[in-house]
């Protein structure tokens, strides 16, 4: 791993940078673009992998394996070449990758970007069975995934976390709060001026635009909050 260059990552109280072996079995990571060797089965890269990550023991890391890709519901594809496998299955070995070593964190970045809405939707019930064994730290830019899957958010911006809590509570803090009007494109720099607009969208090519008051403004509709409205009224608070 790439050195800091100033501060310091704890891990469980651990000094990460100074017992760098500290966090290689501990923590499991599945990046936004996994890559794999296609003409390597999925079986054969496990093993492969679970040496690097320090499972030494043969009956141990075979063990490990195929209880992981059973797990993740690949292991009557085990000896297949993973260049044969579906956007889906990759990620899904990915997962399996993740856990080995047993791992107490995994971190999953952008999990299901490039998935149908079917593989996403089994991807998504695969990370919340996992979340009963191990945390998984879930990255990503997709509401609807940390609606479904999170009952701990953070909102970060440049590095910084801008706000923290249940998406049930955050959005339940909008309630009452925010409001909706139709407006002509042209109107959009006013409505700016005279109020704290945190979102923009188009229904049917007309601009509908979402603004944070206490009180309802005249001419307004109230809106139902959501969570993509909580991370634009956070992101407007700076």
């Amino acid at each position: 791993l790439q050195k800091p260059t100033s501060g310091t990552i704890l891990f469980n109280g651990v000094d990460i940078v100074r017992e760098p072996a500290f966090v290689k079995k501990n923590l499991g990571f599945l990046p936004q673009d996994f890559g794999v060797y296609p003409k390597v089965s999925a079986y054969n890269l496990l093993e492969h992998l679970a040496i690097l990550k320090g499972v030494s023991n043969p009956r141990e890391r075979k063990s490990q394996i195929i209880n992981l890709l059973e797990k993740v519901n690949l292991l009557a594809v085990k000896n297949k070449e993973l260049y044969t496998f579906s956007g889906g299955m990759k990620q899904r070995f990915g997962v399996a990758q993740a856990l080995l070593g047993n791992p107490q964190l995994i971190i999953v970045d952008e999990p299901t970007a490039g998935l149908d809405p079917e593989e996403r939707n089994r991807f998504n019930m695969l990370l919340s069975e996992i979340s009963e064994e191990v945390i998984v730290m879930l990255s990503t830019h997709l509401v609807e995934d940390v609606r479904n899957l999170c009952n701990n958010m953070a909102i970060i911006q440049q590095g910084r976390i801008r706000a923290i809590g249940k998406p049930s509570e955050m959005i339940a803090s909008l309630a009452g709060k925010i409001w909706t009007k139709a407006i002509d494109h042209a109107e959009l720099s006013t409505y700016r001026s005279a109020y704290k607009v945190i979102s923009q969208h188009l229904v049917e090519r007309v601009l509908h635009i979402s603004v944070y008051a206490n009180e309802q403004p005249l001419g307004f509709d109230p809106v139902t909050a959501t969570l993509e409205l909580v991370y634009f009224q956070h992101l407007q608070e700076l």
